[in-house]
């Protein structure tokens, strides 16, 4: 599948437009820092659009910005020598693109792909390093994100070689509605298929099978979650792993910022 990209090396024809100052941010991993670290931070921020099926970056890029999605999801995958890609994490607005690079001059070594459009907060590496040089909380939710997106990425492995499709594809669901803070999801079967490591028929099938069940409805390049209770039962123990994980992220940093 071919994808637009806006990689670091054409990040300046991206459209960035400055946030108004003391706006409280909509990402969830910022909203839990706490004054003088948050505002160190948030007065370096810009928003861009994040356009679906566009590529924020590619394997071995080294990154100038760091990105804190508001609302859409992206999903970071592997490219295989075949040219399928397999989904190892997926970043909403509980987390963020580019803490490893924040932390450590690296070249990133997957590919991170907007699947459901939305917006996202964007910050220079430069200044993020030299933010978290002076505020301890702002490098220890660094360090705590990493972690976090890590497990994710653990997580989904053991996820595709244990668990059936129909509780993998109410995990996937689940966990992009939670990533992009809205029931109605904007992606395709096949988009689905390709990240999930499997035939496009065979996501069809089941999809139909939910939607028979009244779990979800499915629309022209949309999925909506009818019965999230429902899914929640179907889905396999991965998706409460991940989402307690990111529950405990923000409320971590939460109590940081509290007590110091």
């Amino acid at each position: 599948m071919a994808y637009a990209s806006w990689n670091s090396a054409n990040e300046g024809a991206v459209r960035e437009r400055p946030i108004t100052p003391g706006s409280p941010p909509t990402n969830l991993l910022l909203y839990s820092l706490r004054e003088p670290a948050l505002d160190a931070v948030r007065r370096h921020l810009r928003r861009v659009a994040l356009t679906a099926q566009s590529t924020v970056y590619e394997p071995g890029d080294l990154l100038t910005k760091a990105y804190f999605p508001e609302t859409g999801a992206i999903s970071l995958v592997v490219v295989l020598a075949s040219g399928h890609t397999i989904e190892t994490a997926m970043v909403g607005r509980d987390g963020m693109l580019g803490g490893l690079s924040a932390l450590e001059a690296e070249r990133v070594s997957h590919r991170a792909v907007v699947q459901t459009e939305g917006t996202a907060s964007v910050i220079d590496l430069e200044i993020l390093r030299e933010i978290g040089r002076h505020h301890e909380l702002v490098r220890s939710m660094l360090f705590r994100h990493e972690w976090t997106l890590f497990a994710q990425t653990r997580q989904l492995a053991a996820c595709n070689a244990s668990h059936s499709l129909e509780a993998r594809l109410c995990r996937w669901l689940l966990r992009a509605s939670d990533a992009c803070g809205k029931r109605t999801i904007s992606t395709t079967q096949e988009c689905i298929a390709e990240l999930l490591g499997v035939k496009r028929t065979s996501v069809s099938l089941i999809a139909h099978t939910m939607q028979h069940a009244g779990l979800i409805r499915n629309r022209r390049s949309h999925v909506e979650l009818i019965n999230v209770n429902g899914l929640r039962e179907r889905a396999c123990e991965c998706y409460a792993a991940t989402a307690r994980r990111y529950e405990q992220l923000t409320a971590s940093v939460t109590r940081n910022t509290q007590s110091a």
